[in-house]
């Protein structure tokens, strides 16, 4: 993934026209808010860049929550959305693709960054961090561009995913527990199709 490509797009266009943008993140919000009813105390939000997903997580009584992305410029607009409400987050730049290690926490929520991995190394990498960083019990939500969505996505091809075909490239410490179709609508008004799939962090054998 290219950093410089992330921070010229955040930092010559504005948040509220870019393809990805969504002023509530419904989907993501239901699905956290069911896993911290579970029990869940942590979030890492993989991606989340200018997101206003950790915006509405602040008030749901997590212990801990952190905002991974590749783009320094992306955290930024974030940071500069919140406030001072900005202290209250971990805020970290860096590629999840090829970090060694993040913490632990009991949510890894993920609606940008799985379906731009290409490399199939990439992919086991990501998925071997966030194996070590899931405690079992944990839970994972990743969202992708389902196999209707996109073939590219600002500037960048994509690869599209079914919810089983995405628990294979998880690997056998996740287990599949539902999925979410989801028609995201883009400023300009674009319809694309994304799916949400939800894992469970199993022990293995």
């Amino acid at each position: 993934m290219s950093i410089e490509h992330w921070d010229r797009i955040y930092s010559t266009r504005a948040v509220e026209s870019v393809g990805w943008y969504e002023p509530d993140p419904l989907v993501s919000r239901r699905l956290v808010t069911e896993a911290i009813a579970r029990g869940a105390g942590s979030l890492v939000d993989i991606g989340g860049g200018a997101s206003s997903l950790v915006d509405h997580v602040l008030d749901l009584g997590l212990e801990r929550i952190a905002v991974i992305d590749i783009s320094e410029a992306g955290l930024e607009v974030a940071r500069r959305r919140l406030g001072p409400r900005a202290d209250e987050v971990e805020w970290v730049v860096g590629d999840v693709s090829s970090m060694a290690d993040i913490g632990q926490f009991d949510i890894w929520h993920d609606r940008a960054v799985f379906h731009f991995l290409l490399d199939a190394t990439a992919r086991r990498q990501y998925a071997r961090l966030a194996e070590r960083t899931i405690p079992v019990g944990g839970e994972a939500i990743v969202a992708t561009f389902a196999a209707d969505g996109p073939e590219r996505c600002s500037g960048l091809p994509v690869h599209r995913y079914e919810p089983e075909a995405l628990a294979e490239e998880c690997g056998p410490a996740f287990r599949l527990t539902g999925s979410v179709r989801y028609l995201h609508h883009t400023p300009a008004g674009i319809a694309q199709s994304f799916q949400y799939a939800t894992f469970d962090r199993v022990a293995l054998a």
